[in-house]
């Protein structure tokens, strides 16, 4: 069993330099303390807070402002590009026609992190990874 992921619950990218936020919006009507997320809750900056600073090479701005600064590690701001949704999701609950969030879930930026789920936002509902 893992964990119902809901608005608030706490992300970590493995190229950010800090923890990020899942804003779940309450469209879909399904509450399970707080707004509950499905597999499509991953559109950057409506969904996915950034992550403080990136640090991977693949983003060009990171890319540019080490060049600039003779190939020091530079970070830029955070700005996650995500095209796939979460994965895996739920087998057995769904939340308007998708795979309700656990916190067992993850995704990936297209400057090569991979967001994880330190902390579902609540600790009261589990359902089936």
């Amino acid at each position: 069993m893992a964990f119902q992921v809901v608005n608030g619950a706490a992300l970590q990218c493995s190229f950010g330099v800090a923890p990020g936020t899942l804003i779940v919006l309450p469209v879909e009507g399904v509450l399970a303390d707080m707004p509950a997320a499905h597999i499509m809750d991953n559109k950057p900056i409506v969904n996915v807070a950034p992550f403080g600073m990136c640090q991977s090479l693949a983003n060009p701005t990171v890319a540019a402002a080490t060049t600039a600064a003779v190939g020091v590690l530079t970070p830029m701001p955070c700005l996650p590009v995500i095209a796939a949704p979460w994965a895996p999701g739920s087998t057995s609950v769904f939340i308007g026609n998708f795979p309700a969030l656990t916190d067992a879930c993850t995704c990936m930026c297209n400057w090569g992190g991979a967001i994880k789920i330190n902390m579902a936002g609540q600790v009261t509902t589990q359902i089936t990874a």
